[in-house]
C-alpha cells in the first residue's frame, strides 16, 4: 500500500476545480502565472508584483504607513470590545467606563490599548504625512493620493476628538465645551455648525450621541472607504515613491 507523496498532493491542489474556482488560473511555477496569481486575486492585486529595490528599504518609509493601518485595526478590534460594555447616555457613559476598568474581564488592558492606540495613530499618521512631504511624494502622477492623505489625516484628529468625549468626566466635559465653542467663531454659518455638533446649545446627550456615532460608525467607515483609495492609488501610481 503506497500513499501520497507531496508531490502528488501538490498536484491534486493543481488540477483540482477547488483551486479553479478560486484563483481562476493555474498553480503559479512560472513568472507569468505568479503575476497571474497575484493580479487576478482580490486580496492579492494590491500588492505589486515586482518591487522596487527603495521601496523595501526600512530606513525610507520606516513602515509609518504600514504602523498607521495597523493601529487603525488594532483600534477598530479595541474598539468593538469596548462597545459591548459601553452605552452613550450621561447617566451611564462615566460609570461604564469604571465598570469597563473594574470588573470586565481585560478592560483596562484593552481600554488602555485603545487610547495609546490612538494617541500613537495621530502621531505616525502626521509623521507619514511628513516623510511623503519631505520625499516629494505628492508630485505628480500622485497629487491626488496627496489629497486623500490630507483627508486622512484630518479624519484621523476627528476620530481623537470625537472618542475625547465619550468616558463623560470632567476633563471630556470640558474639553469637548472649549473645542465646540470654537464653532460659534466659524464664518457664516456659527450657530448653525455649534448645534450640530452640540445637537443643543450645551454639551448634553444630545452632544454624546453624536459624538458616538461620528466615533464608531460614521468617520471608520469613512477612513475605510479612503484607506482602500490610498492604497489602490499607491498601487496604480507605480508603487512607493522613488527617492527625489
Amino acid at each position: 500500500m503506497t500513499f501520497p507523496g507531496p508531490g502528488d498532493l501538490m498536484r491534486v491542489v493543481r488540477e483540482s476545480s477547488v483551486w479553479r474556482s478560486l484563483f481562476r488560473q493555474p498553480y503559479p511555477t512560472t513568472s507569468r502565472t505568479r503575476a497571474l496569481a497575484v493580479m487576478n486575486n482580490v486580496f492579492l492585486h494590491l500588492h505589486p508584483v515586482r518591487v522596487k529595490k527603495h521601496a523595501v528599504r526600512y530606513t525610507y518609509t520606516f513602515c509609518l504607513g504600514g504602523v498607521s493601518f495597523f493601529l487603525f485595526l488594532v483600534l477598530t478590534v479595541t474598539g468593538v470590545y469596548l462597545m459591548f460594555f459601553y452605552v452613550p447616555s450621561v447617566t451611564r457613559a462615566y460609570q461604564d467606563i469604571l465598570s469597563i476598568e473594574n470588573s470586565v474581564a481585560f478592560g483596562t488592558f484593552v481600554r488602555n490599548m485603545h487610547r495609546w492606540g490612538a494617541h500613537l495613530m495621530v502621531l505616525t499618521v502626521f509623521l507619514h504625512m511628513i516623510r511623503v512631504f519631505y520625499h516629494g511624494a505628492y508630485k505628480p502622477p500622485r497629487e491626488f493620493n496627496w489629497v486623500i492623505g490630507v483627508v486622512l489625516l484630518f479624519c484621523t484628529l476627528w476620530l481623537s476628538f470625537t472618542g475625547y468625549l465619550l468616558p463623560w468626566d470632567q476633563i471630556a466635559f470640558w474639553a469637548i465645551t472649549v473645542g465646540t465653542q470654537m464653532a460659534t467663531y466659524a464664518p457664516l454659518l456659527s450657530r448653525e455648525s455649534s448645534f450640530i455638533l452640540l445637537g443643543g446649545v450645551e454639551v448634553g446627550q444630545g452632544t454624546l450621541i453624536r459624538f458616538y456615532v461620528m466615533h464608531v460608525i460614521a468617520f471608520p467607515l469613512i477612513v475605510a472607504i479612503l484607506l482602500v483609495v490610498h492604497f489602490w492609488r499607491i498601487r496604480k501610481d507605480g508603487g512607493v515613491s522613488g527617492p527625489v
